[in-house]
């Protein structure tokens, strides 16, 4: 009894009470050893976060009763609770050879073969499920789910058309659950490709669905699959009339329609303006397809109509147009005329503001073209005649960073931020800014503003996973050179990966539990794919470059360079430098101890928290200390972790193959290093980094070489590297960056007019060495490119930045040294 009520006590995390149960049956000599007790001692241990002493008692149990299921369950659920997701398998299955209708353990062990997606089992342990409990809608509902995942969607149907038969429930009647039922039974017909009867079954239960807008939109669908044309026309137009701004609606409409020529396209979008005289979707989608007088008419219609109003994003619902030439000509020449006009009209028609948002469409579409210093000039004049505008200063600083300058960018941007201190996306946009100039200090009291009080901005920007600060915050860091630092910031939102990933095992049972049975398998479907978002393809890519890096340049002793450092200096100077470096290391210490007692205060908080609630669930997560995250052993082993999920995720991206070659390429596996230049040549044979890499496989050894020779020769021909070279030289004489990559090998420059961002990565090879001694032909070439580039910050004169703060009364350094001194 006692044991019993020991697990009645974990199930309703009462733990405390649970282990004084435990106590009371162990206490007694002749049960000193059981092993169910012991097991759910552990188990409820485990759950107060004494991890290693509830592996111990669990196992111990485990050795003292092998054919007790129970043991066995909570050795799985240990193991769960650890992510150690295939053990805990292997734990339930042992369990079930004891006790194979276990419902609990069937149930648990379905849990972690769908969020494993071992779906064949799944099915099985579901169809187990279904026999046993066959009265239960859960049962037959994930029964139906992994048929459907495993892509047998007539089976699926049939499983869910039987379950809905014995579902009693009136016409009448608004039953949210059987709606959605009805919807995804529709959703797995469709899947199918049984497009006639999922139309019949829509017809049929469409009075008992409560999503009214989910069955228009799929009749629609179905009509089209069908070709039943008119009657799809009917539905899209009725669709537009509930929302006229709705993309999707007009291109149905065209799919029903079918016109064979512009005119024909054109004439449903003239028919939307008469129905929809304030529309601005009808007006902007033919800008697509339109071409010359047809395209300047429209366009001129749309522009007046949004001048007129003022709309700020006019400039960005037309900025897919700017590929083609032909319409960026007609954009600048209508605009352009309307400035001339309005600067010289002097009537009523027209507000005054509209002059200004032509200014700012201008400025706009001047910095899209590259023309910034007119960009600037737009934006200025602006600024002069409205400046409480909060969009000017935006786009000027857009404009800045857009030519190079991201330290003047971010300037503007926090005067933007200034004008309206409550705007959290002005406030986000400025933090933004603020890293990619390095300004990491700045832009995390720039979002403290908008954090939770009594905690640093950091930490709560960590809790909230705001994920472009910290892949920002990464990018700032390796800019810097603090590798620890960027490195913990891509441990962070690997971990928020992780984190989403297991966040998904609570919605495995709430899911077939409320019903919302399309959101689940749509949930699913984005967790297989998970990190091919942005965010951690990003984060992925700077912590492979910076393990690169690392196992190129290990760490090597501070003390040790600091001797080398200090060998030449003469005795004045040293006395400097150590006055300087006791000065640095105090600040340092004050600023240490001043965030070891926030740290502190943070700790009692979270103590009395947890002691608040009793019943706390899981241990501390190992913290990520930068010092110990940039020393890593094996740096390359390391890289592997963030590159796998790219290589099987993001596999369309060059830079994924270039970067496993280049892990491959250290670790000596030729045969990978193969595999990722073949895929890296599928994508696109110019890019300039396969140049390198075709150079790398000529010093390969001999032994290598003749193994490989075929496929060498295959990809890059029989040529010397030499020759090889010479002949790709050759080949790219007009890009910069393919001459860039030829000229790193043989220590040459090719100097013509590429855009700044190459600029500076020559100006970086000039002056670190990569391209022979060349630091004399430096200055002149940054004087060069200063020229192109006026704005650019890289190629500013020496001096410029202490130029900068003495302007706006910042202290140099030397007089801050001087006053120390005194």
């Amino acid at each position: 009894l006692p044991c019993l009520t020991s697990v009645r006590c974990y199930e309703h995390k009462q733990y405390r009470n649970g282990l004084k149960f435990c106590k009371q049956i162990l206490s007694n000599p002749k049960f000193a050893e059981h092993g169910e007790t012991l097991a759910m001692k552990g188990l409820t241990l485990n759950c107060l976060g004494k991890k290693e002493e509830a592996y111990d008692l669990v196992r111990r149990g485990l050795r003292n009763d092998l054919k007790s299921h129970v043991c066995w369950h909570v050795y799985g659920l240990l193991q769960r609770s650890d992510k150690k997701y295939d053990e805990a398998i292997k734990c339930y299955r042992n369990a079930l050879k004891w006790d194979k209708d276990n419902l609990q353990i069937l149930r648990d062990l379905s849990l972690l073969q769908i969020q494993m997606r071992d779906l064949e089992g799944y099915r099985e342990t579901r169809y187990q499920l279904l026999q046993l409990r066959p009265a239960q809608r859960a049962s037959w509902i994930g029964y139906a789910i992994a048929y459907h995942l495993l892509e047998d969607y007539e089976m699926a149907a049939k499983i869910i058309e039987e379950f809905r038969k014995t579902q009693q429930t009136s016409p009448d009647k608004v039953d949210y659950e059987y709606s959605e039922l009805l919807l995804y039974q529709n959703q797995v017909l469709r899947e199918a490709g049984l497009h006639k009867e999922a139309l019949e079954h829509l017809s049929n239960y469409e009075k008992q669905i409560c999503d009214k807008l989910a069955v228009e939109e799929t009749r629609g669908e179905l009509l089209l699959n069908l070709e039943r044309l008119e009657e799809a026309t009917e539905v899209y137009c009725r669709l537009q009339e509930r929302n006229p701004e709705n993309w999707s609606y007009y291109h149905g409409l065209e799919k029903a329609l079918k016109p064979s020529t512009v005119e024909e396209r054109h004439k449903i979008y003239e028919d939307a303006w008469e129905k929809f005289p304030k529309g601005l979707v009808p007006r902007r989608l033919p800008l697509s397809f339109l071409s010359g007088e047809k395209f300047r008419e429209c366009l001129d219609r749309y522009l007046r109509m949004n001048f007129s109003k003022g709309c700020p994003p006019v400039f960005t619902t037309l900025k897919s147009l700017y590929n083609d030439k032909e319409k960026v000509a007609i954009i600048e020449e209508l605009v352009v005329s309307y400035e001339t006009s309005l600067k010289s009209y002097d009537g009523k028609e027209e507000p005054p503001t509209t002059l200004l948002w032509v200014q700012y469409f201008l400025a706009q579409h001047y910095d899209m073209i590259g023309q910034q210093t007119l960009a600037l000039e737009y934006i200025n004049a602006a600024i002069e005649s409205t400046p409480t505008l909060i969009e000017l200063f935006l786009i000027k600083a857009k404009i800045y960073k857009h030519a190079g300058n991201i330290r003047e960018a971010a300037q503007w941007m926090d005067e933007a931020q200034a004008l309206d201190t409550a705007d959290r996306f002005i406030n986000s946009k400025c933090a933004k800014y603020m890293l990619k100039a390095g300004m990491v200090k700045e832009a995390e009291e720039m979002c403290s503003k908008f954090t939770r009080e009594g905690a640093s901005a950091v930490e709560n920007l960590n809790e909230m996973q705001c994920m472009w600060f910290q892949t920002e915050c990464a990018l700032a860091y390796k800019a810097m050179n603090k590798f620890g630092e960027a490195l913990k910031k891509c441990h962070e939102i690997e971990r928020h990966f992780v984190e989403i990933t297991d966040d998904q095992f609570d919605f495995h049972t709430y899911c077939m539990r409320k019903m919302t049975l399309r959101s689940y398998v749509d949930l699913l479907k984005l967790e297989d794919v998970l990190r091919m978002h942005p965010f951690y393809y990003k984060a992925a890519v700077t912590a492979i470059q910076i393990y690169l890096s690392l196992h190129d340049n290990p760490l090597t002793d501070d003390s040790k360079e600091l001797q080398a450092d200090t060998a030449n200096l003469s005795d004045k100077e040293l006395k400097k430098l150590r006055n300087k470096q006791r000065r640095a290391q105090k600040k340092a210490q004050l600023e240490e101890e001043k965030k070891n007692a926030e740290k502190e205060k943070q700790l009692k908080n979270q103590k009395k928290k947890k002691e608040d609630d009793d019943e706390e669930i899981g241990g501390p997560k190992e913290e990520l200390i930068p010092d110990k995250l940039v020393k890593v052993e094996n740096p390359l082993e390391e890289a592997i972790k963030f590159l796998m999920p790219l290589k099987h995720l993001v596999k369309e991206k060059i830079d994924t193959h270039l970067l496993a070659f280049e892990i491959y390429f250290r670790k000596e596996k030729y045969l990978l290093m193969l595999q990722s230049v073949k895929r890296a040549l599928a994508i696109d044979p110019e890019h300039p980094w396969l140049h390198h890499v075709a150079v790398h496989f000529s010093f390969l050894p001999e032994v290598v070489r003749t193994v490989l020779k075929q496929e060498i020769t295959r990809l890059f021909g029989d040529s010397n590297a030499k020759s090889f070279n010479q002949a790709y030289l050759t080949k790219h004489s007009n890009s910069i960056p393919h001459r860039l990559a030829g000229s790193t090998i043989f220590f040459q420059i090719c100097p013509l007019s590429p855009s700044f961002q190459i600029c500076t990565e020559v100006l970086e090879c000039l002056r670190s060495g990569v391209l022979g001694d060349c630091k004399e032909r430096a200055e002149s070439y940054r004087a060069e490119c200063h020229k192109l580039y006026p704005y650019t910050l890289a190629f500013m004169p020496p001096g410029y930045e202490e130029n900068t703060k003495i302007a706006n009364g910042d202290i140099s350094t030397e007089t801050e040294e001087l006053a120390n001194e005194m």
